[in-house]
Parts: structure tokens; sequence; C-alpha cells
């Protein structure tokens, strides 16, 4: 008898990354595309029906983070393998991610063929980390094969972006402020608000602001 082939779902806000992903795992007989989903409501609303065995999570989505999806789906369906597939390269990031459940890491800018075999490991209760993602952790924690767990890391580490974007939102500049004194889209100010608040691990304006000053990321005038 013929096993069933890898049911798996990808969860990306731009839908011709879906398609693109869905395309590629078509190629493959011993893996099925189930849907693609644009935001974390999709996500565990697909769930909710379908059996599902391994997802393809990015970080960036409308109404939450990757990271925070992980940890939902995770404590709601734990036999579900989830491997992160985003642009983000930093190791709290990947540290983040790991700690919410995910079996794997993966950066868009490697050879997408990784991603097959990222399932298949994946899916049979392995893990797979891109090269990568290997060398950013190797760099950070100087340990070879070590994965990130978040105690050995002593900080979230932001970008110089980021921190320009922080000292504007100190300065109680909005989205559309901050673009315009940047010269960015909205969306990447968006994006880059999402990723500060992952790093710091902070839930408010008020606790990101003590943050900052705490570990001296912003100015503070007498």
């Amino acid at each position: 008898m013929a096993k069933e082939p890898v049911k798996v779902l990808i969860v990306d806000d731009h839908q011709l990354m879906v398609e693109g992903l869905k395309s590629l795992l078509e190629d493959e007989e011993d893996i099925a595309f189930v849907a693609g989903a644009n935001s974390m409501k999709e996500t565990l609303d697909f769930l909710k029906n379908n059996e599902t065995d391994v997802i393809l999570m990015d970080i960036n989505m409308p109404d939450g983070s990757g990271i925070e999806a992980t940890e939902k789906v995770k404590a709601l369906y734990p036999s579900v393998k989830i491997i992160g597939l985003t642009m983000h390269d930093d190791i709290s990031v990947i540290t983040r991610m790991i700690k919410a459940g995910a079996s794997g890491y993966i950066l868009k800018r490697t050879n997408m063929n990784e991603v097959i075999e990222a399932i298949r490991t994946v899916h049979s209760n392995g893990r797979y980390l891109s090269n990568d993602t290997q060398k950013i952790i190797m760099d950070n924690l100087g340990t070879p094969g070590t994965l990130p767990y978040p105690e050995k890391v002593s900080k979230p580490v932001l970008s110089s972006r980021e921190i320009e974007v922080l000292n504007l939102i100190a300065k109680e500049y909005n989205n559309e402020q901050i673009a315009e004194k940047l010269f960015i889209s909205e969306r990447t100010v968006e994006a880059h608000r999402r990723n500060i608040f992952i790093k710091t691990e902070t839930k408010s304006i008020v606790g990101l602001i003590k943050y900052a000053i705490h570990h001296g990321l912003i100015e503070v005038r007498p």
C-alpha cells in the first residue's frame, strides 16, 4: 500500500510566495500542497477542519507573527511539524521560533530545493536548519551544531535600521512620519516595528521604551 503524501500548509502574507512554493511542491510525489494561508487567523481556521502534517511558516503576518502562530498551533495540534521559512536572519528571531516549537528554520534566500529536504526531515521527526541558519547560530554561539535556545543569547540584537525606527517611536512618530523620515514604505516600517517587539519581547510602547532605556538603545535627555 502506497504511503500517504506529506500534507503541507504554506503560511505567508505574500500570495506570490505561496503560489511559488505550491508549484515547487507539486513536482514531488510524496508531498501534497493542501492550502495557503495569509494570516494567523486563516491558519488556525484551516487547521480546525483539515489534516496537516507540516506547515511552512513565515514570520511576518498582518495579525501577529509566525512565532505567535507557531506557539498557538503547537498548543492545539502538537503533532503538526512547523518549519520557519522567512527572510529574518537574526539569531533572536531564530531562537524564539525554535523555542515556540518549530522543527526547522530556512532563510528564503536559500536554494528552495532545501525546502523539500526540510519537509521530509521534520515529517520524520527530525530537525532541519539550513546552512545559512547554522552559520548564524555558530557565529553567535560559537558552538557548532548547538540549537539557539534563548538562555544562551544575552539579549536581542537590533539592526541599525531597527534602532533608528525605535528612536523615532520613542519620539512619538507614527508609521507615516517614520516612513517619510527614513525614506522607506509604511509597510516596511510596520515590519520593523513587529520585529522590534519580537526581539525585545515587549508587548506595548511603554514596555518597549523601558527596555530601550535600560539597554541604552535610545537617547534620554534630562
